[in-house]
Parts: structure tokens; sequence; C-alpha cells
């Protein structure tokens, strides 16, 4: 058991894993032995957290290049652009972007429960597996043998995987919220779970972020608060809709966990990262007590309902909302992130283009915090309020 754990661990497997989708360092394809260890350790390593990073960078001709912050230099190859654009496209499902489009998309457009539930296991996850990161303080994979394609996630530790964690949190807990109250096929919405989690943990592999051990446990953690968490779904869903002390608690809680952050010895993104998602699911949260409370208009049947054929006059419904929605979104974390940055920058002293100086506990927490419950609580109580007045409900 020792053993395959420590092959689990290696970066032996990422590397082999990465030959046989058609990525290659610059040198190795077509040549020598084909043993990923034999990679081009001239160029010097990559190695993530606490290290040099490196990441992906502009094509030349056929050889792409990534430089990192420190120096660190690689070129590779790609032989297989389908698998290219499949799981860079994947490991874009872990990111931002993805969050502050699809779980606003659900609420506007799918059922207001399924979202709540939906944030309520996605924050949960994805604090427990940042936190967990800089406990264990496991390195990511080594570069050589692997490519590197990413250089901010690189300032981490690799395990547990946190995209594989909320591809497995957001997909699973999307099926089983859905699955009882929309009428579609039980094996279609296992499939859709597995394959939407799989291609995203592989694209970790890909991108050479994580080790196979990495991935297999960020999953593994992730299905189990799943499971720990459905039996009480119900219980925290009423308490955030009816408690009075719900604001105070979706508030007060996440900026002590946030501040109280576990400490290292450089920076590392996470503890913005965690701020992101706490900030973004307090704000919800408080959105979802605000509208329960004051009765807000709940949309119409004239949404995407899982089983369900969409006709023409819903979809141009469905777009509407979410590109009403989403406009509104980015306008408030742009507006928002100015002006607490300026404000932060007037208290501490220092110009709004250091970078350094936004790092700072002082300044990231909040700066962060505010910018995303602002989002959030926008998402949940703006939009669906200017969705009523333009008639999109």
């Amino acid at each position: 058991m020792a053993r395959l754990l420590g092959t689990l661990r290696s970066s032996q497997p990422v590397a082999r894993f990465q030959r046989s989708c058609g990525l290659f360092p610059a040198g190795e394809e077509g040549g020598g032995s084909g043993d990923p260890a034999e990679g081009p350790r001239e160029r010097g390593a990559c190695n993530g957290a606490g290290a040099l990073r490196c990441a992906a960078g502009a094509a030349r001709g056929g050889v792409r290049s990534g430089r990192g912050p420190q120096g660190c230099s690689q070129k590779y190859i790609v032989k297989n652009y389908f698998y290219y654009y499949l799981f860079k496209f994947s490991a874009a499902l872990g990111e931002e972007i993805f969050y502050i489009t699809f779980l606003p998309f659900t609420y506007w457009n799918i059922d207001h429960s399924v979202s709540r539930r939906m944030i309520i296991v996605w924050s949960i996850v994805m604090y427990i597996g940042q936190v967990s990161k800089d406990i264990l303080k496991w390195p990511r994979p080594l570069s050589p043998p692997v490519v590197k394609l990413e250089m901010r996630t690189n300032a981490e530790y690799g395990m547990p995987s946190t995209h594989a964690m909320a591809a497995t949190a957001i997909s699973f807990s999307f099926f089983i919220a859905t699955r009882n109250q929309y009428k579609y096929p039980l094996e279609l919405g296992l499939a859709a779970a597995f394959v939407f989690s799989t291609l995203v943990c592989l694209s970790r592999l890909y991108t050479g972020m994580h080790t196979v051990l990495d991935v297999i446990g960020g999953a593994l953690i992730s299905a189990v608060l799943l499971m720990l968490l459905y039996p009480a779904w119900d219980t925290i869903d009423h308490l955030l809709l009816t408690s009075p002390f719900c604001p105070l608690f979706s508030i007060v809680v996440p900026l002590v966990l946030c501040y109280n952050y576990p400490k290292l010895d450089y920076y590392s993104p996470t503890r913005g990262d965690t701020t992101t998602i706490l900030g973004a699911a307090a704000g919800a949260t408080v959105g979802f007590w605000l509208n329960n409370q004051y009765a807000a208009s709940a949309y119409s049947s004239r949404g995407v309902q899982p089983g369900f054929p969409v006709s023409t006059s819903t979809m141009v419904f469905v777009l509407a909302r979410f590109l009403v929605g989403i406009l509104v979104v980015l306008l408030t974390r742009w507006v928002m992130k100015s002006v607490v940055l300026g404000v932060l920058g007037h208290r501490y002293k220092f110009p709004l283009g250091d970078l350094e100086a936004r790092r700072r506990l002082e300044v990231e927490v909040p700066y962060k915090f505010v910018t995303y419950s602002s989002v959030g609580f926008t998402a949940t109580v703006i939009v669906p309020l200017l969705h009523e007045l333009l008639g999109l409900m």
C-alpha cells in the first residue's frame, strides 16, 4: 500500500499521462527513450509552492513556452490539440469564471433551492480543501519531468486538488438536488456528473498541477463531505432562510475564518481565494434570507427544467436573464473592487498598483470579502429586482 501511495504521489504518472495526450517538453518529443524521467533538466525545476514557478505562455511556431515570476522557463510541444483545448477548457470549469456564471445562472433560470444547496456545499468543501493544502504542505509535481501549463496555482501546495473537490461537489450536489424535482433518467444525471468531474480531474493532470493522489484525494474528500452534508441539507436550508441570526452568522463566521487562515512563510493565493469563496457565499446567503423574509417575487416557470424540452421563447427569457444578470454582477465586481481598494489604499497609504501591499492580511481579506459578498448579494437580490423591473420574471 505504501508503495502504491508513493507511486500515485510521484510525478512520473503525471508525466506519462501528459505524453500519452501529446504534451511533451521541447526537445523530448519524438526522440530519446520516451521515458518522462529523461526530460530536459537543464532548464531548471519549476516545482510549485516555495520553489520556482512556471506556466504556459504564448505559442512560438509549434513550440509553446512558459515563464514564471522568478525566471523559471519551460518550453513544450503540443502534438494533440484536441486534448490540449479539451483539458484547458475543463480546467476553466474549476475557476472563478465558471462559478461566477454557473451558480447565478442556476439561481436565475433553474431553481432557487438547487442554487442554495450548491452554494452551501461549494463553500464548505472549498474552505476545507484550501485549508488542508496549507496544513499538509504537499508539493506539486516536479518539473521536469512534468510540463507545467499554469502559473498562478503553481504557487500553492498540491494536496488535495480543490479543482477536483469543487467539480465533484458541484456536479453531484446539482444531480442530488434536482433528481427528485425534475423528471430525467437517473443514469443520465449520474453520467453527466461523472463526466463533468472526471474531465476537471484529468485536466489537473494534463496541466501538470497535481499528482494522481492529489486528484483522487480531492474527489474522495469532496464525496465524503457531500455524504455527511446531505442529511442536513434541508435543516441548514431552513435555518438560512428563517433564522433571525442568519445575516450575522453568514458575515461574522466567514470573516473570522478568513482572518485566522493558516499562516505560511511566503505568500500564497489560497487565503485570497478562500476569502473570495466565503465572501461570495456570505453575500448570497444574506440575499437568500432577505428574499425569504420579504417574500420576494419568484421566477416563473420560464426557465431551464432538466428533463423537459426548452422552447424558443423560454430560451429567449433564459438568455436575457443571464446576459442582464451577468453584466450587473461583473459591473458590481468592478465597482466594488475599485471602491474598496481605494478606501484601503487611503487608509494604509499604498498606491493601487502596489501588489505587495494588496497581499497583506489587513488589505486582502477586507478587499476580497467586501467585493465578493457584494457580488453574491447582487446576484441574489439586485439582479432579480432588475429582472422583475424588465419583465423577465
